[in-house]
């Protein structure tokens, strides 16, 4: 059974939905006014993963994450540019959508945008109004944070310790200086619409809250975000929806530990845009395959720290050029020997396939998740070496062991690392063949000992980034990483 680790309840329990196979989810996405860092690309790839894995367990999961298009960071970032907040939020929405696709996170069930659900906002606002839980001051609506009796419950941060410990900037609108606000009256140029208090715009926390309960109910299964949104904004989100339905809002909270960064005194910190040492997922692209990055943001437990730097990202560019070396060596292997698939699994590769499901019904220990992986390679490479023919058991054995990676594989969202690509387009078809044709005249030169011949086919082909291996089976031909 899967164990998820709940901030709510700070311990593991057990996985068990409200209406099974069905899960909801709703996960935290970006504000759309500048390319995403990648702090944020691991809480994408992380739900993206764990989304994967909960599916290959037979689960229907409906999972909606937002896009904030309408915020004080939008109108801030489209002033200083002279543009329409509107065009500046479409831009990098467009932009989002590419980055994720290029880390292989594939979209949401459905992407609710904050300008596209306002008439849901105004009705939540409505009601916490008719409840008393909010009131309206200068066209402004504010929650009134002392009515919710169990505020602070996610985070730990009670109302009275906050009116100890915190200096809150004095707001005459309000009747508590921690009241949030729910609707803010507009201001002079900035982006509006209607609502029963006069014209204004939505603040952050509630857009979650409606869009949530429009899209998934009043009790969600799963909410997911940064460990950095614990307070205030789903702190926030659970007192104003409790308050509306007075239902439990999310039976899991899931949280995503920091991304940190090596600062120039040597310390490891938090990665953020408000620190200005973020990397924009654009320029850390621009440096390492997706794949790489992906499997990066895999390689530690989800809720732990994880340290980016050069030299990680150089270290796991090599192991996952390692693993894809592995399986695709396996795969020619298997085509040399006319046998390219597993009639069964062997124990080998079931076990390993249990250590994998193991690793992510513990709390989606990606980490562990990864090592299985790395052993179906290890496995194969030593099944495959000793200078001789394989076996017929060997040769089922890699079979095996290559469709496990390719489960394991297809579950991480690393497709791509056992998928055998050969990068020639249109033309490959065409290219394979004369590939192949060239290790034929090579094979037939070194047995007539014509060795030059031999050598400068394959100096010819190691030029052109074509890496060829001989093998007992024969000989194969793999691209350079």
């Amino acid at each position: 059974m899967i164990q998820v680790y709940n901030t709510l309840s700070r311990k593991k329990e057990p996985f068990e939905p409200l209406n099974p196979p069905v899960v909801t989810w709703y996960n935290c996405g970006p504000t759309v006014y500048d390319y995403f860092h990648i702090g944020n690309a691991r809480n994408f790839v992380v739900a993206d993963t764990i989304r994967r894995y909960l599916e290959h367990c037979g689960y229907k999961v409906r999972f909606a994450q937002n896009l904030t298009d309408i915020d004080d960071k939008i109108i801030n970032r489209a002033n200083e540019q002279n543009i329409p907040a509107a065009q500046l939020a479409e831009q990098y929405t467009k932009a989002y959508f590419e980055s994720a696709k290029r880390l292989y996170v594939r979209e949401a069930t459905v992407h609710p945008r904050a300008t596209e659900s306002i008439e849901g906002i105004v009705r939540f606002i409505e009601g916490l109004v008719d409840k008393g839980y909010a009131y309206v001051s200068n066209g402004s609506v504010y929650f009134r944070i002392g009515r919710f009796d169990s505020y602070g419950k996610l985070s730990g941060n009670r109302l009275d310790a906050l009116k100890e410990g915190a200096r809150v900037e004095v707001d005459a609108n309000k009747e508590n200086p921690f009241d949030f606000d729910l609707w803010k009256a507009a201001k002079p140029g900035e982006p509006s619409w209607p609502s029963p208090w006069g014209a204004g715009r939505p603040g952050w926390h509630i857009e979650c809250s409606a869009m949530c309960l429009s899209h998934l109910g009043e009790t969600v299964d799963i909410h997911s975000g940064g460990a950095d949104l614990v307070f205030p904004h789903h702190e926030n989100e659970i007192a104003q929806s409790e308050a509306l339905t007075g239902k439990p809002f999310v039976r899991y909270w899931l949280h995503n530990g920091f991304l940190t960064i090596r600062s120039e005194s040597g310390e490891d910190e938090k990665m953020s845009k408000s620190l200005g040492n973020d990397m924009k997922i654009n320029a850390v692209l621009q440096k390492y395959r997706p794949l790489t990055v992906r499997a990066f943001l895999l390689s530690a437990h989800y809720r732990s720290p994880l340290a980016y730097s050069a030299q990680a990202l150089e270290e796991m560019d090599s192991s996952v050029s390692r693993i894809q070396d592995g399986f695709e060596t396996a795969r020619q292997l298997l085509a040399l020997s006319n046998a390219s698939d597993a009639q069964q699994t062997s124990s080998e590769a079931a076990g390993i396939l249990a250590e994998f499901e193991q690793g992510m019904d513990d709390d989606f220990n990606t980490a562990r998740a990864l090592a299985a992986l790395n052993m179906c390679v290890a496995r194969i490479h030593e099944l495959r070496q000793g200078g001789k023919e394989l076996s017929g058991d060997a040769v089922a054995a890699i079979a095996s062991l290559l469709k496990a990676g390719e489960t394991i594989a297809e579950i991480l969202g690393l497709e791509d690392l056992v998928q055998s690509h050969s990068g020639f387009g249109q033309d490959s078809q065409l290219t394979e063949g004369l590939l192949n044709l060239l290790i034929d005249v090579r094979q037939r030169a070194r047995k007539a000992k014509v060795f030059e011949l031999a050598d400068a086919v394959r100096k010819g082909l190691d030029e052109l980034g074509i890496t060829i291996e001989d093998h007992p089976q024969g000989t194969v031909w793999k691209r350079k990483q």
